[in-house]
């Protein structure tokens, strides 16, 4: 073999070998690649689900209000919880100053009133079809879903009562005013400051007239407000109300400031011994229990009268609730009424969160707490023996309606003007107001 041969040989190994290690290469490179795009797609695939989905999602924006009232914890607890079970919807909480912007208005008794008047609230009977979710027929446009419900009952200081004489709470107005003498008869067991009962009628509590006066009429059986009807007030039944209350404040019987004091200042002074007697809601109860113990006050019905009532000789009360409602320039009704649904599942968990009584489901009644507690048991009792009025609620004249009682009833204080008189004032306003509806 000649030397150019030899050099040939030489010259193709070199390139074989050169070519060999470059598809090696190639090789290498495919396979890293690869594995690559195995690594990568899994993770290309979810941040593209991801981003498909936030731009399916909807946000829906949710009152203040509900973690003020339920907590913080259980609050996130539920949004969570609801936010798994709908991933295309995100529940937000917003700021008090952006409230206006909120899809989910979460308000109480009082709060209802202003939204339905200012026609703030959508509309819910074609979603719930005319029933609230604790069984009991609206008969009327249903502007909120109640989460949790109350009553209003005569919380009495036992300490001061027996001080004065008494074993036990009055049962009627006579026997109401009879001890609200001997709570202010100046009795050295008692304190200087007690005072016998107690109004809390400051235009700033909304629920004011409706707890202090109301509840008055109601334990009575005076419903002056029939389903689908204009207000009416029966001059017998609601006279001797007012003669009663009028009896209170011209006897000097009463806590001063009656019209610049709310119910919560009041709760206050009852927890500090200042007062005998008074109606609260029941959602004070525990408050009281942590402020006052539990063989300090007690609990029962509003004092009734000798007025025949309307309702077959039932004891009436009104309600008071914490709702939920849906805002009415919200872009997602829809959307917002499947959280109104979810909330209303948890009627359970909010009734034992308030220790509320009647609260909202039919099985309330099983609860530990109203089983056990005999607070609780004692306040479900005069409930399941008892008959709802309806009064105000909800209505979009309810504020209209309840100043004009409020006034009337501050002038038959502050004048010489009869009960009868009185109601009369009040059924031309109130004739007035429903007139220009």
């Amino acid at each position: 073999m000649n030397l150019l041969e030899k050099t040939g040989i030489l010259n193709i190994y070199p390139k074989s070998k050169k070519k060999s290690i470059h598809i090696s290469r190639r090789i290498d490179i495919f396979f890293i690649l690869a594995l690559l795009v195995l690594i990568i797609s899994p993770l290309l695939i979810n941040l593209f689900l991801k981003l498909e989905t936030e731009i399916r999602q909807i946000n829906l924006f949710l009152s203040p209000r509900f973690e003020e009232l339920f907590g913080k914890e259980a609050t996130e607890s539920l949004l969570l919880e609801f936010m798994e079970q709908n991933p295309d919807l995100r529940i937000r909480l917003i700021s008090a100053a952006d409230e206006q912007s909120a899809d989910i208005l979460i308000f109480d008794e009082g709060e209802y009133r202003a939204l339905a008047a200012a026609g703030a609230l959508v509309e819910l009977n074609s979603y719930i079809n005319s029933k609230t979710p604790d069984g009991f027929e609206t008969g009327g446009k249903q502007l909120a879903l109640p989460l949790v419900t109350f009553m209003d009952l005569l919380f009495y200081n036992i300490e001061l009562l027996t001080a004065a004489g008494f074993d036990r709470p009055p049962k009627t107005r006579e026997e109401f005013l009879a001890y609200a003498r001997a709570v202010s008869g100046g009795n050295d067991a008692l304190p200087e400051n007690a005072a016998a009962a107690a109004l809390s009628l400051s235009r700033q509590d909304r629920q004011a007239i409706s707890r202090d006066v109301f509840s008055w009429m109601w334990a009575s059986g005076i419903d002056f407000l029939p389903e689908e009807e204009a207000p009416v007030l029966d001059v017998r039944s609601v006279s001797s109300v007012l003669s009663f209350l009028g009896a209170l404040y011209n006897e000097s019987l009463l806590a001063w400031g009656i019209f610049d004091t709310t119910g919560d200042q009041r709760l206050e002074e009852f927890a500090q011994g200042k007062i005998a007697m008074m109606i609260a809601s029941t959602c004070a109860i525990p408050y009281l229990r942590e402020k006052m113990g539990d063989d300090v006050f007690g609990i029962t019905t509003v004092p009734l009268s000798g007025v025949s009532s309307g309702l077959a000789g039932k004891y009436g009360i009104g309600l008071s609730s914490i709702y939920a409602g849906i805002y009415a320039e919200s872009e997602y009704p829809d959307e917002a009424w499947s959280f109104l649904e979810f909330l209303a599942r948890q009627n359970l968990l909010f009734s034992e969160v308030f220790k509320a009584v009647p609260g909202v489901v039919s099985e309330i009644n099983s609860c530990d707490y109203v089983r056990d507690d005999p607070f609780y048991s004692k306040a479900y009792d005069i409930f399941e023996s008892s008959a709802i009025v309806q009064g105000f609620s909800g209505n979009p004249g309810a504020e209209e309606y309840e100043n004009a009682f409020l006034e009337e009833l501050q002038a038959f204080f502050t004048s010489n003007r009869s009960p009868q008189d009185t109601i009369n004032a009040i059924q031309r306003r109130w004739d007035e107001i429903g007139g220009a509806q």
